[in-house]
């Protein structure tokens, strides 16, 4: 199953130049990049962890490439997303969020249903993938060492 959040999600995965075209669209309106990761790309989980700190006051889409590439050789199996932030209303607001990287296999979501008094249904969403350890959830042991970079890889 294709995880579909933000722009460009039910589109083909964007080329290494589709990206740069991107990140350099969002630097010419004035917005921040930040490259995020995760491997639980549940929607409500829009708390992804960071990969560095936020690339502000940069003048061309290299710089912001160079981190996916990065992430992208840190976490090979994760999710990994470029945010940009316009700060011009006086707060930082996302104006353009899309996926660069996903694991080579998604496992997707079971939705749980539940009958309450009165028919009430609530539904929930279950993903797969959580199933299984942070860091384990796509075959390979990826663990950060707390400074945004892999850990060594165990069995």
């Amino acid at each position: 199953m294709r995880i579909t959040q933000g722009t460009f999600s039910y589109l083909p995965d964007l080329s290494d130049d589709e990206v740069a075209a991107q990140i350099q669209y969002a630097i010419d309106q004035g917005w921040s990049i930040a490259v995020e990761f995760t491997d639980d790309p549940h929607p409500r989980n829009f708390l992804w962890d960071m990969w560095g700190l936020p690339m502000f006051d940069i003048a061309d889409a290299a710089a912001g490439l160079h981190e996916v590439r990065a992430c992208r050789d840190a976490y090979p199996e994760r999710y990994i997303r470029v945010n940009a932030y316009d700060a011009s209303l006086g707060r930082q607001t996302t104006a353009l969020s899309f996926i660069v990287n996903r694991p080579s296999r998604e496992p997707g979501f079971r939705l749980d249903r539940q009958e309450g008094s009165d028919r009430q249904i609530r539904y929930s969403l279950q993903a797969y993938a959580a199933q299984r350890p942070a860091g384990e959830r796509y075959g390979r042991n990826e663990t950060p060492n707390g400074a945004g970079h892999p850990g060594p890889a165990s069995g």
